[in-house]
């Protein structure tokens, strides 16, 4: 089932713990629960992505997810069915908080670009939604129910 009440207007960022020592770098912190509003069920990342690709191009039906620009930067394009809203991720101390039910979009990786994905579940296909004229179509579905 999809969670169709969530807009774009729910998808946020995160402000991750950042620690820094002139001599010793920088160090962010994650953890489940506490930095981010779900446990932590995966983590994946994706890197040496060519430019002019985009990534993503999906909703979940249930997931959530936190998406991290670990090193370098890259547009999160969020699509609710009815508003559009792109952040530039370009922070390792930052993460963008996606709720289920939102089609996302990467694109315009930087040379040397890692996204870092915390999600709130295993990896299974049937979360996925991955025809953008389906999800559109099952927002619309949602919408009509709740005028009824």
């Amino acid at each position: 089932m999809l969670n169709l009440q969530n807009s774009v207007h729910d998808c946020s960022i995160l402000g991750l713990s950042r620690h820094h020592t002139d001599r010793q770098g920088n160090l962010t912190v994650v953890e489940n629960s506490l930095t981010v509003p779900f446990e932590v069920r995966r983590v994946y990342y994706l890197y040496d992505v060519p430019g002019g690709v985009s990534r993503g191009g999906h909703a979940h039906h249930m997931q959530y997810q936190l998406i991290v620009a670990a090193s370098g930067s890259f547009s999160v394009t969020l699509d609710d069915g009815c508003v559009k809203r792109t952040f530039l991720l370009n922070h390792p101390y930052q993460g963008l908080l996606v709720p289920p039910g939102i089609w996302n979009t990467l694109e315009d990786f930087s040379s040397g670009a890692v996204c870092m994905v915390l999600a709130s579940d295993y990896y299974d296909e049937t979360d996925y939604i991955r025809e953008y004229d389906e999800f559109l179509a099952l927002k619309q579905q949602h919408m009509k129910h709740i005028r009824k």
